[in-house]
């Protein structure tokens, strides 16, 4: 058997390691990772196959940045003639990019069979271009990966066939999992001299935050509000930089501290023993969970309900007094939360359906 995976976020990375491992321990299955160079600078993306030993990719389709209509189709195109020299017997893509659908789309185009990692999810915003990448590649795909029971719900309801539906678990928590040692050996918090449970780190890289500039000052000056209370760690995504940049907030930071992108160890590690985490971003919303740590999520509707329901992550509707009210009433507090198969052993599931054909519902 020969799966290709087809990664380029910095989000497909973290999910797609355990998948590696886990295909590399069978015997007769040849896995080969394209990816297509959505994420290209070192910080987001070299770093990450480092980390998790994956190596580097078989493939580099080197598409960079660019409007999604041309990212999109840049995927398309470079990926069409690999697909056509490998002929595998699945494509995986993985998560919510543009890489995911594009990848979906070329494979089914020529005929190749897909599966998709963390299918299901729905936040229900059509605003977001994530939530149509989601919708299209589960309507696209063979197989769909589900993470958590709402997201099989959410097929059901779309009318997507009970056998395409397999309810393997959350594969950024298998990565958690076995890096959790490493990070809490590591200790970021004092590399940066911040005391244990007693900061908070935010990250910021979506549109709807970065991209309107009263918006992202508005936050700013919300973290500027923290900051005077509990120190507070900004690790910036290039393109986030460059909005900051750009707003002229950069020197409005104040005690605001702001870092380039760290490496997977070093953020969970952080993520681990902070106060509160105030994102935008969707993993960043599941790894709280698991470990219990409060979660302030910037955004008005979340694809991951989940992690609201269970008591460890707030949806921040308003503005930069709302994100700092929330992150200091004084009632945040650890949490930790058990959902059903976020255990650390998704990707073997996976695995087992694709070479086993074996079923969990």
């Amino acid at each position: 058997m020969r799966v290709a995976s087809v990664v380029g976020a910095r989000p497909n990375f973290i999910k797609l390691a355990p998948v590696a491992r886990a295909l590399a321990s069978r015997r007769g299955v040849e896995h080969v990772v394209v990816h297509t160079g959505q994420h290209y600078d070192a910080g987001m993306s070299e770093i990450f196959f480092t980390d998790f030993g994956l190596g580097l990719p078989d493939y580099n389709l080197g598409v960079g940045s660019g409007s999604h209509a041309k990212q999109t189709a840049a995927i398309l195109e470079r990926l069409e003639p690999v697909c056509v020299t490998l002929q595998p017997d699945w494509v995986l893509v993985y998560g919510d990019v543009n890489s995911t659908v594009a990848g979906a789309l070329a494979a089914v185009k020529l005929g190749i069979r897909v599966a998709h990692v963390e299918a299901g999810l729905r936040s229900g915003d059509r605003t977001m271009p994530e939530e149509h990448n989601r919708v299209a590649t589960d309507h696209l795909a063979d197989l769909l990966f589900a993470p958590s029971r709402d997201a099989v719900a959410n097929l059901r309801r779309e009318g997507i066939a009970e056998e395409r539906i397999a309810f393997v678990g959350n594969t950024m928590i298998d990565t958690l999992v076995a890096s959790l040692s490493a990070a809490r050996e590591l200790r970021a918090a004092r590399r940066y001299g911040l005391p244990d449970g007693g900061y908070l780190v935010v990250t910021l890289h979506r549109p709807s935050n970065v991209d309107d500039d009263a918006r992202l000052a508005d936050l700013m000056r919300g973290l500027r509000a923290i900051a005077e209370q509990i120190p507070v760690l900004f690790p910036l995504h290039p393109r986030s930089r460059q909005r900051v940049e750009a707003a002229g907030l950069g020197r409005q930071s104040g005690r605001v501290r702001c870092v380039n992108p760290l490496s997977y160890i070093e953020m969970l590690s952080l993520v681990d023993t902070a106060m509160v985490v105030a994102t935008d971003s969707g993993g960043l919303q599941e790894e709280t969970t698991f470990l219990g740590v409060p979660c302030l999520t910037l955004r008005p509707n979340t694809e991951r309900p989940v992690t609201v329901s269970v008591g460890t992550n707030r949806l921040i509707k308003g503005g930069g007094d709302d994100l700092a009210a929330a992150a200091l009433d004084g009632q945040l507090a650890r949490r930790p939360s058990i959902i059903e198969r976020w255990d650390g052993h998704s990707a073997e599931r996976i695995v087992a359906v694709l070479c086993d054909g074996e079923r969990f519902d």
